[in-house]
């Protein structure tokens, strides 16, 4: 199994509005999960905001093998929610771990 794991920084306008950005974020996000073929689970969420170097939004995904994981990555479902992630982030950083 592959856990995928990314963690964004967001636009200074999507932190405006911190709580829509994240529903928004998690709508368009966790329904992949039954959709796209070897996704096992999706989880989004924020960061509680202590510490001011933390990243904001962390996505946490469980994927079958390394292929399900590139499968999910090229799929248009995924592919459409990342472009609105775009649009509301300013940096990413992401990390595949066999588990």
């Amino acid at each position: 199994m592959i856990r995928h794991v990314v963690s964004w920084t967001l636009t200074d306008q999507a932190r405006s509005d911190r709580t829509g950005t994240l529903d928004e974020m998690r709508r368009r996000l966790e329904p992949l999960v039954g959709l796209v073929p070897g996704l096992r689970n999706l989880w989004v969420g924020a960061d509680l905001g202590v510490a001011q170097s933390n990243w904001d939004v962390v996505l946490i995904s469980e994927h079958d093998s390394a292929e399900a994981l590139q499968d999910y990555q090229d799929h248009p479902a995924h592919l459409e929610a990342v472009a609105y992630v775009k649009t509301v982030v300013t940096e990413r950083a992401c990390v595949d771990v066999e588990v």
